[in-house]
């Protein structure tokens, strides 16, 4: 059982989304536990197969006996099971949140609901543990169609509409990934991750144009899934008129794992000297980040919704994440990795502190937040929490995470990105403090309000928790983070 661990940790959520149709059919309310039972099970065994990877370095899983490169396989690596446990945990905090939300939101899908979700799951844990380059596009294809469900699931109009443009735009990035796969499999031809990165110099030496155009397709391919600027049209329509369960699971896992999948195949597949010296695309990116960084947090002053607000927040913070993979060095990169986790805890707590105050008022317009402050005090004060820690406020993880991006940039000569991180900071106090004005002081309208269900509070403040602790104890992740760093490099 232990040594097929890595194939069940894709396994147990692709069962369970078979399953639940079939228990829902009998008992709709059993949807829920047993998509909770499924997730806690992967993250038991993810914290194992960390274990085994501190212990005894990368864990390989050969899929059907058949050996790698013919064959497809599983790689653990600390890379992929630092991603593993943070789909894991995250997914797991935002299921105990769904059951009243689903309840409200979706009264007529609920089973509907879980299958996509772990579906959703699923196709994450794939897409961070295989060690295949098709079968990592395969994942990303069962992702991305159920979360053009889930955006559509809700009962209003416009998320019909958002799910749609999601899957015209995201369609065509999958296109460009699956032509930069079939690009680099015409040259070498193979799709195992480590034999295409032993392969390509040679490759490159004989069809330079062919790999060139790889690599371009994937930096477009995966900067579409990742929602980087001016490429994340899609993003804030999917974000706000999607169910508040799939905004905060979409915003806290879907696009870190695009973010994993451009570390991945930069570093690993193509490696550190062709994407700075063959072609300068950290160089690239790390100037099309600032941009993203700085017009995010415009838009996100101009809003009035408060999930389209943080939506558009969303667009800086990838900027943030992007900014680290175009530094490429160990400093730069430490910090935009670090900036995964933290803002997977960040964004996902904003989200479902919103969820639970639309759950309790129906308000999403920031001016109508007058006073909820006094109404829902641990909601709001979880609310408070992380979004001070997306400004930047020590001793919260967000501080951490832009500190080492600004060390990371002072280290390459690149002033101008450290200064552009303190200005988005600023930005990102103007359009969070109006925010907490409005939350904490004057009355509120709101009568017969009271704090969120117990159910939906938990989840909420153990991310809030999560920001605190991971900004306190950030000696023990930033060390570990570093080292993923330092191998990618």
């Amino acid at each position: 059982m232990i040594q097929n661990f890595p194939i069940l940790v894709v396994i147990l959520p692709l069962i369970t989304a078979f399953l639940i149709p079939l228990i829902g059919w009998w008992r709709k309310k059993y949807c829920l536990y047993i998509s909770i039972l499924s997730i806690l099970s992967v993250f038991i065994i993810s914290i194992y197969l960390l274990n085994s990877v501190m212990a005894s370095g990368v864990v390989r899983y050969d899929l059907g006996g058949w050996e790698p490169p013919y064959g497809i396989e599983y790689v653990v690596d600390l890379l992929s099971i630092f991603m593993i446990i943070l789909i894991a945990f995250i997914s797991l905090v935002i299921a105990i949140y769904s059951k009243k939300s689903v309840e409200k939101e979706l009264s007529d899908n609920i089973v509907a609901f879980y299958t996509l979700f772990m579906l959703l799951i699923a196709g994450l844990l794939g897409i961070v543990i295989t060690g295949d380059l098709f079968n990592l596009y395969v994942f990303l294809e069962i992702s991305s169609l159920t979360a053009y469900a889930l955006i559509a699931v809700g009962e209003k109009r416009d998320a019909l509409l958002a799910s749609f443009n999601y899957l015209i735009i995201g369609t065509i990035a999958a296109c460009f990934i699956l032509l930069g796969i079939g690009f680099l499999y015409m040259v070498t031809g193979s799709l195992n991750i480590a034999d295409l990165s032993a392969k390509l110099p040679e490759a490159y030496s004989l069809y330079p144009r062919v790999v060139l155009a790889a690599m371009i397709f994937f930096v477009v391919g995966l900067s579409i899934k990742m929602a980087l600027f001016p490429l994340h049209t899609w993003l804030p329509n999917a974000y706000t008129h999607a169910p508040s369960v799939v905004s905060a699971l979409i915003a806290a896992l879907m696009t870190k794992v695009g973010a994993y999948m451009m570390i991945r195949i930069m570093f690993t597949v193509f490696g550190i000297h062709f994407v700075t010296e063959v072609i300068p695309v950290t160089s690239i990116l790390s100037w099309v980040a600032a941009i993203a960084i700085i017009v995010g947090s415009i838009n996100a002053i101009a809003q009035t919704d408060i999930k389209r607000m943080l939506a558009y927040s969303s667009v800086s913070q990838i900027g943030y994440i992007v900014l680290g993979i175009g530094l490429a060095n160990s400093i730069g990169l430490t910090g935009g990795i670090l900036h995964i986790i933290n803002h997977a805890f960040m964004k996902g707590c904003l989200f479902l502190a919103v969820g639970a105050v639309i759950y309790q008022t129906g308000i999403r317009d920031i001016r109508d937040f007058q006073g909820i402050g006094k109404k829902m005090p641990y909601t709001m004060a979880a609310f408070s929490i992380a979004a001070l820690s997306m400004v930047g406020v020590p001793p919260l993880c967000g501080f951490f995470s832009k500190w080492f991006l600004a060390l990371g940039s002072i280290e390459s000569g690149k002033w101008i990105f450290a200064v552009i991180i303190l200005l988005s900071s600023l930005l990102n106090a103007g359009y969070f403090f109006r925010v907490l004005e409005k939350v904490w002081f004057g009355e509120s309208p709101h009568e017969g309000v009271d704090e969120a269900p117990k159910s939906m509070l938990v989840p909420i403040l153990i991310l809030a928790a999560g920001c605190i602790l991971l900004g306190i104890f950030v000696f023990i992740q930033s060390s570990f983070i570093k080292s993923i760093a330092n191998t990618l490099l």
